[in-house]
């Protein structure tokens, strides 16, 4: 147990427990929140892959063979609970997702095409600046392939592609979750 501190000033003082956290973690993951649809149109335009049979075909040109320069759909969802962990400067996470990809045929079929399992060891940590909260996200340690397989094609460049995920989630991913850290005032 924490005891907090007593004083006698104006502060606030904010206080989260794993329990609630993990709960919260709990909740979002059985409602089936944590899960989200990307198409390539969603994509920054200066995002070094976009979801294209063409860009992949840098990882399998099989792909790129079978289904020229058709358009993909990406469905990150995650395999299971995020654990979490708090500590008195910030909130660790453990994410543990999954991406699947698909053609997206020109009659609007989806064919699956590959399947990663990526895991995630994040950290948030909340700041007050002026009479604004706020937070920053950031990713720690190694960020892990523990499985990959085309459906039907061999996996040739999981590596090269596992380092276009942290570069994309390092220029991207990152940036797009500080954001939605929206400012709230504090009373």
């Amino acid at each position: 147990p924490t005891v907090l501190p007593m004083t006698h000033e104006p502060m606030l003082l904010l206080a989260i427990t794993e329990f609630v956290a993990n709960s919260a973690a709990f909740t979002y993951f059985t409602a089936g929140a944590l899960h989200r649809n990307i198409s390539s149109d969603m994509l920054p335009r200066r995002f070094p892959l976009q979801l294209r049979t063409k860009s992949m075909g840098l990882f399998s040109p099989q792909l790129q063979e079978r289904y020229p320069d058709q358009a993909m759909e990406l469905h990150l969802s995650a395999r299971q609970q995020p654990l979490l962990s708090c500590h008195p400067d910030a909130l660790h996470g453990a994410l543990f997702s999954s991406a699947e990809a698909f053609v997206v045929l020109p009659n609007a079929t989806r064919v699956p095409a590959f399947l990663l399992n990526i895991d995630a060891n994040v950290t948030g940590k909340p700041n007050i600046t002026g009479n604004r909260l706020r937070g920053t996200v950031s990713l720690k340690g190694p960020l892990c392939l523990p499985h990959a397989r085309l459906r039907g094609l061999p996996v040739l460049q999981v590596k090269r592609l596992e380092n276009l995920l942290k570069f994309g989630l390092w220029l991207f991913g990152v940036p797009w979750a500080n954001s939605e850290c929206c400012p709230h005032p504090v009373p």
